[in-house]
């Protein structure tokens, strides 16, 4: 591979503008070797969370080589709960595939990941994806986009950006918008070599190498994954490895270790290929550095030098992971210990730069933080799937001093709904102190854009779905840290709760559904203190839901209890966590989720 022409490219795009789509496209039409996935579709979204939800969690390398180039690919996550996914990939690129739906427009989440792009002062190529839908409108979405590079500050040779229209999923695109003068993509590809610059490399120079993210192999270990900034390495090579914290602080003699490389790898297609040597602008992978992690630099042995560590935006939501303390403690989970729980968080951290991780009051405790409520939900059902057993308390944002004044993340949100509800919309966000920046009305849709304290969108998202029928859609952008808005009754619910233990019953659920939305159907076993519905009242309310009928000697039909019960409401992860409210925990296990009462003993709670 030494010596051939590179390219490093990201691609962003909003979630759903078909990023992974087009990067199958470009995988199979390249003629790259993809071996068994060669049939299948969204072959980057590889891990299963992906798949259930349709979206990238977890950037990921590709490589095509067409013509006598190599093009590595870097695809990106979509959501801005993933935004420390985003800011150390861009590090690895020269170029962007800025990617748009051509009738949605940029959406916030293109707004967020292209202001990181613009800021690195990379040069973009954008691709209106999409041209095949019958409701396209290329030119609004061509002069939407140019409105959003003027607002984020692009520079003008930035601003000269080219433009290529494509049909992902019919792997067709072209310089025009019309769709039946094109055949394959062979344009874009076209377009990738000739605008986006090669790397700027010095190969004469002592080696340094930026690992941006790790993988793990059973054979080999630990696997770190990099850009090689100058120089060239060697398979079998002894360099020195400088940690983030060392490159932090770079004094003289900063601390390092030598180590020897027992692999080195680069990617075709999407496979880590053993190789004998890389160089300079190459993205590539290297094993057997114990214990290697996101941020450090792999640098020459006789003259190592550390690169500058890779800058990510602080956590704005905390939640706390603690051990599972409920009468059915143990019973599902594989791992239930403090130590199963701090050793997987601190697993994770490996991985992910944008979390945090401290220990709470109790050793049974752990204060997890991250982007947002998706970032730590995704990380709790990781851990569930993988055996553990947890509670959760609710999501609370992390507050901070500044010259003596609170402050507290605020987000812009935008919204869609169908107009009628507009004034529904309006009342619900005031409610949580959202300050109203736009406001418009096409085709019967209205358009919203709030200014909001984090705090007040904490349990927002399930309310509003149900008040606008579903149709609503909403989206958000952490907008920065703001003077502390006045206190917000977020999320104000009684809970319908368990008397005592035992099995619910048909006849039990009959009783308690008139004072509320049941959680749970019959035949189920609770405990005492465990939260089975919402109260249509704003109180607490304990119910006995395993109430068994009194046997007499009359025969009755059963059919007329259970045709009576309403279905119970099946509740996601995410809505769990958006229903907690502060006295109240969430039981995960890899069967079931229990929302429960911090205080289990209805006696003592009161």
């Amino acid at each position: 591979m030494c010596g051939m022409k590179i390219r490093n490219i990201a691609i962003i795009a909003h979630v759903d503008h078909g990023k992974t789509t087009l990067v199958d496209t470009l995988l199979k039409q390249s003629g790259t070797d993809l071996g068994k996935l060669s049939q299948q579709e969204q072959i980057m979204d590889s891990n299963e969370l992906e798949r259930e939800r349709g979206i990238t969690i977890f950037s990921k390398n590709a490589a095509v080589v067409y013509s006598d180039t190599k093009i590595n690919i870097i695809d990106t996550p979509g959501h801005a709960d993933f935004g420390g996914e985003v800011e150390r990939v861009l590090n690895m690129a020269d170029g962007v595939l800025l990617l748009v739906d051509a009738q949605e427009g940029p959406m916030p989440q293109t707004r967020f990941v292209l202001k990181k792009a613009l800021a690195f002062g990379h040069k973009i190529i954008v691709v209106i994806n999409k041209i095949d839908k019958k409701n396209a409108r290329v030119n609004y979405v061509l002069d939407k986009i140019i409105e959003l590079f003027i607002e984020l500050g692009a520079n003008n040779e930035q601003l000269n950006f080219p433009i290529i229209y494509a049909a992902a999923k019919l792997g067709k695109a072209g310089h025009t918008p019309e769709l039946e003068k094109m055949t394959d993509v062979k344009p874009l590809f076209e377009t990738i070599l000739e605008h986006i610059p090669a790397p700027k490399v010095t190969l004469d120079a002592p080696l340094q190498m930026m690992i941006v993210s790790v993988a793990y192999d059973n054979y080999k270990g630990k696997i770190g994954i990099g850009r090689i900034y100058q120089g060239n390495i060697k398979n079998g090579q002894s360099v020195a490895h400088i940690n983030r914290e060392a490159a932090a602080n770079p004094a003289p003699g900063t601390a390092y270790k030598m180590v020897k490389l027992t692999s080195l790898m680069t990617f075709v297609g999407l496979n880590r290929v053993e190789t004998q040597s890389a160089e300079a602008g190459d993205i590539a992978a290297v094993a057997g550095i114990e214990n290697i992690n996101i941020g450090d630099t792999i640098a020459d042995a006789d003259n190592p030098m550390p690169l500058p560590p890779i800058q990510i935006e602080k956590p704005t939501v905390k939640m706390i992971f603690s051990v599972n303390n409920s009468p059915f403690a143990g019973l599902e989970g594989q791992y239930c210990t403090s130590r199963n729980l701090k050793e997987r968080l601190e697993k994770e951290l490996d991985n992910d730069v944008a979390l945090q991780v401290v220990d709470g009051k109790s050793p049974d405790e752990f204060v997890v933080s991250g982007r947002g409520e998706l970032h730590l939900g995704i990380l709790i059902e990781k851990m569930r799937r993988e055996g553990y057993e947890l509670q959760v308390s609710r999501p609370e944002v992390i507050m901070k001093e500044e010259n003596g004044k609170t402050t507290e993340p605020t987000e812009d949100v935008w919204i869609e709904a169908p107009e009628k509800y507009s004034g529904t919309v309006i009342e619900k966000m005031s409610n949580r102190k959202g300050v109203m920046k736009n406001m418009h009305v096409e085709n019967g849709i209205g358009f919203f854009h709030f200014f909001i304290p984090t705090r007040g969108l904490i349990g927002f998202r399930n309310e509003f779905l149900i008040e606008t029928k579903g149709l609503g859609i909403m989206n958000s952008l952490f907008a920065g840290y703001f003077p502390k808005f006045e206190d917000i009754q977020t999320n104000p619910h009684g809970s319908l709760i368990v008397h005592e233990s035992g099995t619910t019953t048909a006849y039990g659920l009959l009783n308690s559904q008139e004072r509320g939305e049941m959680f749970v159907g019959p035949g189920l076993k609770v405990y005492e203190g465990q939260i089975v519905g919402q109260n249509a009242k704003n109180a607490d309310l304990a119910l006995n839901v395993c109430r068994a009928k009194q046997l007499t000697n009359f025969r009755t039909k059963t059919y007329a209890v259970t045709d009576d019960l309403i279905p119970p409401r099946q509740m996601s992860l995410e809505q769990c966590l958006e229903y907690l409210g502060d006295d109240e925990l969430l039981e995960v296990t890899p069967q079931s989720l229990r929302l429960r009462k911090r205080i289990l003993k209805n006696a003592l709670r009161k």
